[in-house]
C-alpha cells in the first residue's frame, strides 16, 4: 500500500530575512521543564521495567504531572527551605499483566526521584520535595490499540493527532539553544552559582539580537551583592561570546532584568530553582521536543514527555517530524527551509500516517523536482523504520524539551 506523502514547494520570506523572531528556551531547572523531565524519566523507567518483568513494553502515559512550587528564604552564603516543592506524579499505567504484578507506583517514585537529585543537586530530596505518585489504569479501548496492526510488529495509533517540526534552526534559534546547552556542560561546572533554572528569551529585530536572561543563582556560592554583580557581568559576557560564534549580527545580553539591586532584591535561590519559591511547572507547557519555543514557527501544543514511546502521535510524530526535517537539509542540496507535518487515524498503523506533508522553501536557483524526489524518499525511509523512534527514547537518544 502506498503511503500518503505530500512534498510541496512554498514561497514565503525565510525566517533570517523576517523583521522580527522570537525564541523561547527554558533551562532543565525550570519547572515547566523539571515536570517534562520527571515525566519522561517516569515513561523510560516504565518501559524498561515492562520489558523486564514482561518482555516487551506496556500501555502507560505519564504526561499530566505538576510541579508545585515550595517556599524558601534565600541568603547570601546560604539560605533554607521552610516549604517543600510538591511534585504531583500522574498518569496510566500498566499494573497487571499475565498474572504479572507491577510495581508501577515504586517504579514512578524512584525514577522522579533520581531525576531530581541529578538536575538539582542541592535540592535535599528528604527535606525539600515531596513527591507524590497517582497513577491509575488506562482505559480499555486505547490499551486494545496498543497491539500490533494485522501480524506486522507495527503499533496502531492512540489517537488522532499531528507532530510538526522543522529545519535548519536560525541563527536565533542557534544561539538561544547554544547557550543553554554551554551552560549545562560547561559554564556550570567552572562556576556552580548558576543554577539549573536559566530562561533564555531570544529576540532579533532586524539585525540585532536581544537576549534577555534569567538565571536563578544558588546563594551559597555568592558573598553578596557585589558578588553577585560581578557574576551577572560574567554571565552576559559568556553567552555574548557564545552568540558570537553563530552570528555577525550585533547582540545585546541582559540578565535578571527584574533585579533592584538599591532594594537588595535580587534573583538568589537555595536550590537553583524558582520551584522552591512558589513557581509552578506543568508537562507540556514548556519546550518543544526540539529544546525550544518558537512562536514564528508551526508547533503542536502536544506535550512530548511522558507519552508512551511505543504509539502514542503526540510523542511520535513530533520526535520524528523533527528527524526527518533535519536529515532532509542534512543531505538534500538546496532547501532554504523545511516544515514536516505529520497525521495520524487513531486505530490506524503508525508507519502509514493519514498525510505525511512535508513544505520547502527552495533557495533560489535550485531545481524543485529533484528536491522533492529526494525528501519524499527520506520521508518513506523514516516511515518503514518508524520504530526506531522507540528504541533511540527509551535508550534517553531523543530528548523530548
Amino acid at each position: 500500500m502506498k503511503r500518503n506523502i505530500s512534498v510541496e514547494t512554498i514561497s514565503q520570506t525565510p525566517i533570517e530575512v523576517r523583521k522580527i523572531e522570537l525564541v523561547e528556551r527554558k533551562g532543565i531547572g525550570h519547572p515547566d521543564s523539571l515536570a517534562d523531565g520527571i515525566a519522561e524519566a517516569v515513561s523510560r523507567a516504565l518501559s524498561r521495567e515492562y520489558s523486564r518483568y514482561c518482555g516487551g513494553v506496556l500501555h502507560h502515559n505519564t504526561d499530566q504531572g505538576e510541579v508545585v512550587g515550595g517556599e524558601t528564604i534565600p541568603s547570601f552564603k546560604g539560605g533554607k527551605v521552610i516549604k517543600p516543592i510538591y511534585v504531583l506524579v500522574v498518569g496510566r499505567a500498566t499494573k497487571h499483566f499475565n498474572g504479572i504484578d507491577i510495581p508501577t507506583d515504586t517504579i514512578a517514585l524512584q525514577a522522579a526521584r533520581e531525576y531530581l537529585r541529578d538536575t538539582l543537586p542541592h535540592l535535599d530530596l528528604e527535606a525539600h520535595v515531596v513527591v507524590d505518585v497517582r497513577m491509575g489504569v488506562g482505559s480499555t479501548d486505547l490499551r486494545e490499540v496498543f497491539g500490533s496492526c494485522g501480524g506486522r510488529d507495527i503499533p496502531r495509533s492512540n489517537d488522532t493527532s499531528f507532530g510538526v517540526g522543522h529545519a535548519p534552526f536560525s541563527e536565533t534559534e542557534t544561539i538561544v539553544k547554544s547557550i543553554s546547552d554551554y551552560l549545562d556542560t560547561s559554564l556550570r561546572r567552572e562556576y556552580p552559582v548558576f543554577g539549573p533554572d536559566v530562561k533564555i528569551m531570544g529576540l532579533r529585530n532586524h539585525d540585532t539580537i536581544t537576549l534577555t536572561i534569567a538565571c536563578a543563582m544558588i546563594d551559597r556560592y555568592c558573598d553578596g551583592i557585589r558578588e553577585y554583580i560581578d557574576l551577572k557581568a560574567l554571565l552576559a559576557e559568556e553567552a555574548l561570546q557564545v552568540a558570537r560564534k553563530h552570528t555577525d549580527r550585533k547582540v545585546k545580553v541582559f540578565v535578571n532584568t527584574a533585579d533592584n539591586v538599591d532594594k537588595g532584591s535580587v534573583y538568589i535561590t537555595v536550590t537553583g530553582s524558582s520551584a522552591e519559591m512558589g513557581d509552578d511547572g506543568s508537562v507540556g507547557r514548556g519546550n518543544r521536543c526540539n529544546g525550544l519555543i518558537t512562536p514564528n514557527r508551526p508547533m503542536s501544543m502536544e506535550a512530548t514527555s511522558g507519552k508512551n514511546p511505543i504509539n502514542h502521535i503526540g510523542k511520535i510524530y513530533n520526535l520524528l517530524a523533527t528527524e526527518v526535517a533535519r536529515e532532509c537539509v542534512e543531505k538534500v542540496d538546496g532547501i532554504e527551509e523545511i516544515y514536516l507535518r505529520f497525521l495520524s487515524q487513531i486505530g490506524k498503523p503508525i508507519d502509514y500516517p493519514l498525510v505525511a506533508s512535508a513544505q520547502v522553501l527552495p533557495k533560489p536557483g535550485t531545481r524543485v523536482d529533484l528536491i522533492n524526489g529526494e525528501v519524499e524518499g527520506i520521508i518513506e525511509a523514516s516511515l518503514e523504520n518508524i520504530t526506531s523512534i522507540t528504541k533511540k527514547v527509551i535508550n534517553g537518544e531523543l530528548k523530548t524539551f
